[in-house]
Formats: structure tokens, C-alpha cells, sequence
């Protein structure tokens, strides 16, 4: 009777279990922090087409390597290079090679009018005490800012002003702020509507530094989320190419 009573419990557990809906997994999302106001965005409208979310992570492009490196159970990766995730691929840690979803523009940005027709020699004037570019070791925006100052011929001279924040976030912070004087950064600060600070600045022009191609990739830990899939897609989809370029991104 016992038995009975037992395998029949089974039987209905087993049914419950069949016929329950199937949900979709969230999606962990690694994005390079140029991304911060953007992703919120991309998030939504994501959710609006698919009802499947997203769970973002955002960090310099550097430090979110070191912890997809060190097992971080991140299933999409949204660099603000094409560097880091080839790396990535290179070492098995992506299912599929990068492809460029975006490109980035510099400018160079402050709080206060100090007029940016000759920007190199604004750098060099005793009031010019603080300038913010992002690390450049880890964040491609400061790397692409320090390679434009060395081609300028002024890298040196400003070296001792210099101010390093550990993200893009963060040199958005001290820029906005006014914790310096002047910093470089990507164009989706001045174009994101929830920043209400009122901001100078000037595009630099791509000609005087080398591309700032974004790349994502499928993470190896998001091949076991079939939905990983499904945001990658919708990253290259002309639909999100329309809202990287209203936050100032270029795209193909």
C-alpha cells in the first residue's frame, strides 16, 4: 500500500514537473563601462522584443577579462575593444570570435568654457591643472586618449596633470563634478539625457587616433544559456544600432 501510495506521488510529481512553463534564464552580461547609460536602454527595449532579461555587469573592459578569466559566470561580453575579447577567444574562454558591434568617439569634455579651438595648447597653460583620461592599461577609451596625446607631441608636458580614474565611469565622475579641469571621454556622456550637467566640448576627430572598435562575444559560460544567443543577435540588429547612435556611436 505504501509502495503505492509512494510511486503514485511520484507520478505526480513527475507530471507537475513536465508541465510547468519553461523559463528563460537571465542573461549575465559583461559591459565595458562606456556602456553604463547605454545598457539600461538596450536592456529595456531587449526585454520589450523578447521578454527575456538581462542582468548587467559593467566595469573597465581590463577588470571584467580578469574576472571572466577567474571564472565569473558571465554569458556576454561587451568590450570597448576588439583587443580583450580576441584574447578572450584566443585563450577559450568564447564560443565564437568577435565581431565589432560598435565604434567609439572621443572627446575631450569639461564643466568649465575653456574654448577648445587649440585644445593642445589649452592643455599646456598653467590654468589646465587636472586633465582625466581612464587608465590605460585596463580601458581602451584612456589608452586611445594617451596615444592621442603622445601623437600630438604633449604627452610629456602633461604627464604631471594627469588624474586616472579606473573606468570611464569614473573619469565621467570627476569630469561632471569638476573634480578636473578637462578630461577625455566617449561621446555618450553628452548625449545621455539623464545627465543633466551642462558640458563644453569637442569631438576629436578619428583621423588623430586609432579606431575605438567594440566587440562582443559569446562567453563559453552563455553556450550553456540558450538565450546568450538571442542578445548577441539583437546587439549586431539594426534595431540596436539605432540606439548606439544616438548615444554617439558609430556603427556599420
Amino acid at each position: 500500500m505504501k509502495a503505492s501510495i509512494r510511486r503514485t506521488s511520484l507520478l505526480v510529481v513527475a507530471v507537475i514537473l513536465l508541465t510547468l512553463p519553461t523559463f528563460a534564464q537571465t542573461i549575465k552580461v559583461a559591459a565595458a563601462a562606456n556602456l553604463q547609460s547605454i545598457i539600461t536602454i538596450l536592456q529595456k527595449d531587449f526585454k520589450q522584443k523578447t521578454n527575456i532579461d538581462i542582468d548587467p555587469i559593467v566595469g573597465s573592459s581590463g577588470k571584467l577579462v580578469a574576472q571572466i578569466k577567474n571564472g565569473a559566470p558571465f554569458d556576454v561580453f561587451l568590450s570597448a575593444d576588439m583587443s580583450f575579447p580576441e584574447v578572450l577567444y584566443k585563450d577559450g574562454f568564447a564560443t565564437l570570435a568577435p565581431v565589432v558591434y560598435a565604434n567609439g568617439n572621443l572627446i575631450i569634455c569639461s564643466v568649465k568654457n575653456i574654448g577648445f579651438e587649440n585644445w593642445e595648447r589649452t592643455l599646456l597653460t598653467p590654468r589646465i591643472k587636472k586633465i582625466a583620461i581612464a587608465n590605460p592599461t585596463i580601458a581602451p577609451y584612456g589608452l586611445a586618449a594617451q596615444k592621442l596625446l603622445k601623437k600630438k607631441g604633449i604627452l610629456d608636458n602633461v604627464k604631471s596633470k594627469m588624474v586616472y580614474g579606473e573606468s570611464i565611469s569614473q573619469v565621467n565622475t570627476y569630469i561632471t563634478t569638476g573634480v578636473v579641469d578637462v578630461g577625455f571621454t566617449t561621446q555618450a556622456l553628452v548625449k545621455d539625457p539623464v545627465n543633466k550637467t551642462l558640458l563644453f566640448w569637442k569631438l576629436i576627430d578619428p583621423k588623430t587616433y586609432a579606431p575605438i572598435q567594440q566587440g562582443i562575444v559569446v562567453l563559453k559560460h552563455g553556450g550553456t544559456n540558450p538565450d546568450a544567443e538571442k542578445f548577441y543577435r539583437y546587439i549586431l540588429s539594426a534595431d540596436a544600432k539605432r540606439i548606439f547612435e544616438e548615444y554617439g556611436y558609430s556603427v556599420q
